[in-house]
């Protein structure tokens, strides 16, 4: 019997376990970030200094309207990758680049790769390729597709990483809601003390070098091969285009190319005139602008663009609910004094050295109950900076150890998972088998990282 062989029961031991896990005793992320809530109010309301009602009440009032800046540029972020995805040419371009595989493994390389590399520049454009993707190779070559989604999500794995991390964003924006650090120190933290650093990108490389090798070793068995089922064709779309009506005078205006040439020229001279006089930045505005004009440019159309943008939107409701919710926990924890308490504890059990580790760890649990990158910094960034502070720890490292750990926990998480496996047609549990190899590979390779070179 083959080492393969002798894993495969534990494998879907596993996936059994991931079932009942995470789709019979985790309850909707809404219902989470409700509960959080509370519990923070309690502990507020308990031990912390100035934890009354009426100021635990106020600043969860302050805080949940308090983050709404921050919220909408995140789902802009997410809608305009989402659309990005979804233009004509890059659609073509995916199935190019499927032509060029013959065998499962090169497929489930490729599909990582892409996947990996389109995360790291935008996390909503990487997720919509990843599924996108996967359904195209699976229609081409025989293998197995839980096994080949799970690569595709897996890419995921570096997505905080990246230049569209809203971690990192948020600490290079000045004046954000959740720009911690500009609120504790005055200062801003661009990519180059975040993103750029060797304590970031080695790990990320590393992570890319390795999960390949790794899936080709979970390559299922031919027994164990579950082979992808193509979705019905929304019959709504046509039928909603088919009632349009043609050559008149609205109809070519919204299909007017002009429209998009405008737009794109206007945004590319705001860059070009920013760029210029104060040096090329990327903030969270930038990013969102950056995937605009590309969006609008390569759809063509003002029409286009603007059915692409409302099929993206159905993938942003989750993030329009818990958003506010977390800012509130944010405003609760902030005020009452329950973030400089916590902080303490971690600078009693931490050396200046040490804290981006520690708060690595703190952060893989977090992200359990916090699956959003912003919603997770609202929770988590009050105080890790202030330990960071006060230990002299490096602050960029402690900021970054919350994103890696906000990346990593996602591939146990199901709350991005879900809208991947929705998009590729396929039951998570299967996905999520796979998927918990990736979470502790990266896992080991980001915290070694964060002891060896933050």
């Amino acid at each position: 019997m083959t080492t393969q062989e002798m894993t495969a029961p534990r494998r879907r031991s596993f996936v059994v376990g991931s079932v009942y896990l995470f789709e019979r005793l985790l309850p909707d992320p809404f219902v989470i970030a409700v509960g959080l809530t509370f519990a923070v109010a309690v502990a507020a309301l308990l031990f912390a200094p100035k934890g009354d009602l009426v100021t635990v009440v106020t600043s969860w009032y302050a805080g949940l309207f308090g983050i709404i800046g921050f919220a909408f540029q995140m789902i802009m972020i997410l809608v305009t990758g989402h659309a990005l995805a979804h233009a004509p040419i890059v659609q073509r371009g995916l199935k190019s680049l499927v032509a060029t595989v013959s065998t499962p493994n090169q497929a489930v390389v490729l599909t990582f790769l892409i996947a990996a590399g389109a995360s790291w520049l935008n996390w909503g454009f990487g997720l919509v390729v990843g599924a996108i993707l996967a359904r195209e190779v699976a229609k081409r070559i025989h293998l197995d597709f839980g096994w080949l989604v799970a690569a595709a999500y897996s890419g995921w794995v570096i997505w905080a990483s990246g230049p569209s991390s809203s971690i990192a964003l948020s600490q290079a924006t000045h004046g954000n809601a959740l720009n911690i650090v500009e609120k504790l120190t005055g200062q801003l933290l661009p990519f180059g003390e975040t993103v750029f650093t060797t304590f970031n990108l080695v790990p990320t490389i590393l992570v890319v070098i390795l999960l390949p090798i790794v899936f080709v070793l979970l390559k299922p068995r031919e027994d164990e091969i579950t082979a992808f089922v193509p979705l019905a064709e929304d019959p709504t779309a046509a039928s909603a285009a088919a009632t349009k009506l043609t050559g008149t005078f609205a109809d070519k205006a919204n299909r007017a190319g002009i429209v998009s040439l405008f737009l794109v020229l206007l945004g590319l001279s705001y860059l070009g005139f920013s760029w210029t006089s104060k040096g090329a930045n990327f903030d969270a505005n930038t990013v969102i602008l950056v995937l605009l004009i590309f969006g609008v440019a390569l759809h063509g159309t003002p029409a286009a663009y603007s059915e692409a943008m409302k099929n993206a939107a159905k993938q942003a409701g989750s993030m329009i609910l818990q958003y506010p919710i977390y800012g509130g926990i944010m405003g609760i924890m902030d005020t009452t004094g329950l973030a400089a308490m916590i902080s303490k504890f971690f600078v009693a059990i931490a050396t200046a050295h040490t804290l981006p580790f520690w708060t690595y760890f703190a952060s893989l649990f977090i992200t359990f109950l916090v699956p959003s990158g912003g919603g997770h910094w609202a929770v988590q960034g009050p105080f890790a900076i202030p330990a960071a502070v006060e230990l002299h720890a490096s602050i960029p490292a402690v900021t970054m150890s919350v994103a890696m750990g906000e990346q990593v926990s996602n591939m146990m998480q199901p709350f991005w998972a879900l809208p991947v496996v929705a998009m590729a047609g396929i039951g998570i549990q299967r996905v999520l088998g796979f998927t918990v190899v990736t979470f502790s590979v990266a896992g080991i390779v980001y915290g070694a990282a964060l002891l060896i070179l933050a």
